[in-house]
């Protein structure tokens, strides 16, 4: 399903411009179907992404909480380049929460926001020596306490550091489970419990990296390289993005360094006999 013009034409005779219309859900899929579709591209996914793991770099609990709190409004790669050298200085909880806050401020500089960084780092750092002994809880309810700390940066940890599952609800997992129309629910709690519905609980932590993944690398927020994608028979949205395989492949992210642990194959191997993704399964 792709873009629709109105064929309207304005008082001078002249065409209005083409508007875009927002694909709509395969048509009378039951919940039955909806469970069935989800689950296979998690499937699929599993198979491109089969490596998929948090790209932020840590060793332990503490790293990763750190590191996670840092990638708002950032990219993963500036985080990997920045802890190092916290790490290296302030390498526990108990080191960062006695820390000068300029000197913290200095490396975390690149990162942006680097002052509400601080104050949430060293903050959380804190209250880690504090309530939890220097030791990061493998609790909902303690992590959210934590300054900085959100859902999110929690299941991130829980799911990556404790083996707990979580559903990590960030920016690429709203869009993407949205254009499968998963959900319809903008509010991240919301969005977590209906997809979470969706899938055994096993499934959640390997199913936020498996969409994570797959959104910074081919379904991107503006132009979504469709006619590479490999859940494209399966998306109702199929064709929002661009849909000529060899024009969809300049747009996938991974051939711009390179992303361990990926096996796309070539967009070709997504067409059908007509060269064409298939369309979007619905029922399925």
């Amino acid at each position: 399903m792709g873009e629709q013009s109105s064929g309207s034409s304005n008082k001078n005779g002249k065409a209005d411009k083409k508007e875009k219309v927002a694909a709509k859900p395969p048509a009378a899929e039951s919940r039955t179907a909806l469970v069935r579709r989800a689950r296979r591209i998690n499937r699929e996914l599993a198979e491109v992404y089969p490596y998929a793991h948090p790209e932020l770099d840590f060793d332990n609990p503490f790293q990763l909480l750190v590191a996670t709190v840092l990638s708002a409004q950032t990219t993963d790669l500036r985080v990997n380049q920045t802890t190092p050298a916290l790490f290296a200085k302030y390498p526990t909880p108990e080191d960062l929460a006695a820390a000068n806050p300029e000197e913290v401020e200095e490396i975390l500089r690149p990162c942006g926001f680097f002052r509400a960084k601080t104050k949430s780092v060293i903050g959380l750092s804190k209250a880690l020596v504090a309530e939890f002994g220097g030791e990061v809880p493998g609790k909902l309810e303690d992590l959210v306490k934590l300054p900085g700390v959100g859902r999110k940066t929690a299941f991130v940890v829980l799911g990556n550091a404790f083996g707990r599952p979580g559903i990590t609800v960030d920016t690429h997992f709203q869009r993407l489970v949205r254009r499968w129309r998963w959900t319809e629910e903008t509010d991240p709690d919301k969005i977590e419990a209906a997809v979470g519905a969706l899938f055994p609980k096993s499934d959640w932590t390997d199913l936020s990296h498996h969409v994570i993944w797959h959104g910074r690398r081919i379904c991107h927020a503006r132009r979504p390289a469709c006619g590479a994608c490999p859940v494209a028979p399966l998306c109702p949205a199929y064709g929002e993005g661009e849909t000529d395989p060899e024009k969809a492949k300049k747009l996938l992210k991974y051939e711009k360094g390179g992303f361990p642990g990926q096996r796309l194959k070539p967009p070709q191997a997504y067409l059908d006999a007509g060269g064409r993704p298939a369309p979007p399964l619905g029922a399925g």
